[in-house]
């Protein structure tokens, strides 16, 4: 008997959710990523291996909603203000990469295999254009997507992304065939424009009183829905004006960033995001024809290596030329070194204007998907490439890590604040990654774990579901917002108590939700002038209360700061900007003035210039 249209969609499903459970678990043990994982299992059920798939394109159809989640996810953790500071990087790096990139490429199809200049052309400015889910992807697991690299190589994949709205209109202007009823380019400009301004104007104005009304009704699900409405909402607007679905969502991202919803919205989404972006992989894994491989591989394996060396070389010339460091620098190269899932739209467009034959757009979706599965692997040699750590990097496993406090950063700061800790009997867990300063530590007696703070898997490993305290003693404010962020989202049960750099910061801070802050010059300039006071012959009782009082003026100017949206001219009143009129010297004043030369004038007080004391009279 003849099995039901809705039996037939559990066994796909039963066999997308088996293939993923069985290969993505088996490659992160053989240290591959999950990502390899993910390809190798669609390669298997695809239609080209056990062929229990024979569309895959379908497939992609649907899971390319996990890239559109992927960037929305993505544009929560930016702001629009962070976004204008990435605006060099956006403009000049990403439009440099994506030109200079195309026009090396093409010339291997044009010189080597012999194709046309207009075949040529498209095939090297679509394989200039990297896979944002891939590379995005790769940094998430690593937690590396707020540091230096992480943050390049999002804006160079930003510009590629926008870049396929040209690159379609090329391709049009390529091909022989002319296709009448297209909208004139004034007409579809005006399109782009206004379908942007609708996304900016409904995200600027309207979701969050919109998620405010929803979250006043308690139905969670209601919450799920919401996002994933805003999200295939903004995405379906830009594909009707022509513009890239992820676009939208990453707008629509960017506009919430600062919304109180945030975090419930990226906690709803997050299941959704993880099981499409597998999909979308396992969609890619799906198209790699083996056959054809076999048959063309000299082609191909001349094609990959030639990809790989110009994108890494390009993107790392390109960040050296802009003054960026050499370990950023090949880290965001080797990263970026793959075609992306915008080549398949591309290839398959210059197929339908007749631009380049179905041959040849098969041939690059191959090599595409080959680049793809090379990039976990040249991710995993970017930090043997870099030159960050001179002394060998540790590798720590953290199985006898069971503190209650978690400490992040061994520098001066967190040495003292163990120092208070430790004589208590306080199980204490430092990590920090100064290779050179967790062996001098261990000198000392001290075990300092080594791995990185800013990742969620480093924090996972020693214990911060565990601790009831998570002390951030890190130096650099990237790094101390970034853990808090990791914590807050990841560990909502531990307290967080964080190093501040300054009273800005220390302000930031606050307003994501650190428990307690503290700037790091604060209470030892209290202690100095409150030493300075006493050897002015102030009293240490006197001293101590002045000492307090500029403490309560700076707690009371900081509360005011924080009601009135870290306005730094809030509170100003609080602060002394000239001596308080008190007798002078700091002695108890005589109840009679003593002339200690009464024959100087230039001794004489002015008031003993005009008046009498009782007993001597004004000279």
């Amino acid at each position: 008997m003849a099995a039901s249209p809705q039996a037939h969609v559990y066994v796909l499903a039963l066999i997308f959710l088996g293939a993923a459970v069985v290969a993505v678990p088996l490659f992160r043990r053989l240290r591959l990523g999950s990502i390899l994982g993910y390809l190798a299992a669609g390669l298997v059920i695809g239609p080209f291996g056990l062929g229990l798939f024979s569309d895959s394109t379908s497939v992609m159809h649907v899971s390319e909603l996990g890239v559109v989640l992927f960037l929305f996810v993505i544009g929560l953790e930016l702001n629009p203000s962070r976004l204008w500071d990435m605006r060099r990087d956006i403009l000049v790096l990403g439009t440099a990469q994506v030109v200079l990139s195309g026009l090396l490429t093409m010339l291997y199809p044009l010189l080597v295999v012999g194709r046309s200049w207009q075949s040529s052309l498209i095939a090297g400015l679509g394989l200039a254009l990297s896979s944002t889910a891939l590379v995005m992807q790769l940094f998430g697991e690593r937690g590396e997507v707020q540091q230096p690299h992480g943050q390049k190589a999002f804006a160079i994949l930003l510009m590629q992304d926008l870049a396929i709205v040209p690159l379609l209109a090329l391709v049009a202007l390529l091909s022989p065939v002319h296709v009448d009823g297209g909208d004139p380019i004034w007409l579809s400009a005006a399109k782009m424009l206004g379908g942007v301004a609708a996304v900016v104007l409904t995200g600027r104005y309207l979701l969050n009183p919109f998620f405010r009304l929803l979250a006043s009704s308690g139905a969670q699900e209601v919450m799920t829905a919401a996002a994933l409405l805003v999200v295939i909402a903004a995405a379906t607007l830009m594909t009707y004006v022509g513009l890239s679905a992820a676009l939208g969502a990453f707008l629509a991202g960017v506009l919430l960033a600062e919304s109180s919803y945030r975090h419930e919205l990226e906690a709803d989404l997050e299941p959704f995001r993880g099981l499409l972006l597998g999909l979308f992989f396992i969609s890619v894994g799906m198209t790699v024809d083996l056959r054809l491989i076999a048959r063309n591989w000299p082609l191909l394996l001349g094609a990959l290596v030639t990809l790989t060396v110009i994108k890494t070389s390009v993107v790392y010339g390109l960040m050296r030329l802009l003054s960026n460091r050499h370990d950023v620098a090949i880290r965001t190269a080797l990263h970026l070194s793959q075609g992306g899932e915008f080549g398949f739209v591309l290839f398959s467009t210059a197929v339908a204007a007749k631009v380049m034959v179905q041959e040849q757009a098969t041939l690059l979706v191959a090599l595409v998907t080959l680049s793809m599965a090379l990039t976990p692997l040249l991710a995993a040699l970017a930090p043997r490439l870099s030159r960050t750590r001179k002394a060998p990097e540790r590798e720590e496993h953290f199985e006898d890590a069971c503190g209650s406090v978690l400490v992040i950063g061994f520098g001066r700061f967190g040495q003292i604040v163990c120092q208070l800790l430790l004589p208590e009997g306080i199980d204490v867990t430092i990590i920090d990654n100064n290779v050179k300063m967790i062996e001098a530590a261990e000198r000392f007696g001290f075990k300092v774990y080594y791995g990185d703070g800013t990742r969620l898997d480093v924090l996972r490993a020693a214990g911060a579901e565990r601790v009831r305290l998570i002390c951030v003693c890190v130096e650099r404010q990237e790094a101390a917002n970034r853990i808090l962020e990791l914590c807050r989202t990841s560990f909502p049960l531990a307290r967080l108590y964080v190093r501040a750099f300054d009273r800005v910061h220390a302000l930031e801070l606050v307003e994501h939700g650190a428990h307690f802050q503290m700037r790091e010059t604060f209470e030892s300039a209290i202690a100095f002038g409150r030493a300075a006071l006493e050897e002015l012959g102030l009293s240490q009782e006197h001293a101590a209360e002045v000492a307090e009082d500029t403490r309560r003026r700076d707690r009371e100017r900081f509360a005011l700061q924080l009601q009135e949206g870290k306005n730094p001219l809030a509170g100003s009143d609080k602060l002394y900007t000239r001596p308080v009129p008190r007798p002078e010297p700091f002695t108890n004043p005589q109840r009679q003035g003593v002339a200690l030369n009464p024959t100087t004038r230039e001794e004489e007080t002015p008031e003993q210039n005009t008046k009498g004391d009782g007993d001597n009279p004004p000279r």
